[in-house]
């Protein structure tokens, strides 16, 4: 029986590889909104972090996802993706 490959992506604060389930990608869409994808699928640049609160402070401290997608980052759209990280969890 083959073994179904498992999709390993990084995160772009700590730099592990993990698996897709375990990450959150946070996407720029064409229209230049950011918002929290999750189905994976959505149009746009994307980004993954890892899916928890202390990561998500790294980045908002480092601004790390603001040089990942190319814009800046309100301090509302950093309180939507982690209100999708408490409900993920």
């Amino acid at each position: 029986m083959k073994v179904k490959k498992i999709p390993l992506r990084t995160c772009v604060v700590t730099h592990e590889k993990l698996p897709k389930q375990e990450l959150l990608r946070i996407v720029r869409t064409p229209e230049g909104m950011i918002e929290a994808d999750l189905t994976g699928k959505k149009n746009g640049r994307g980004a993954y972090i890892k899916s928890d609160l202390e990561t998500l402070e790294k980045a908002r401290k480092s601004k790390i996802l603001e040089k990942h997608l190319e814009v800046s980052i309100s301090e509302d759209v950093y309180e939507s993706i982690k209100e999708v990280i408490i409900n993920k969890n």
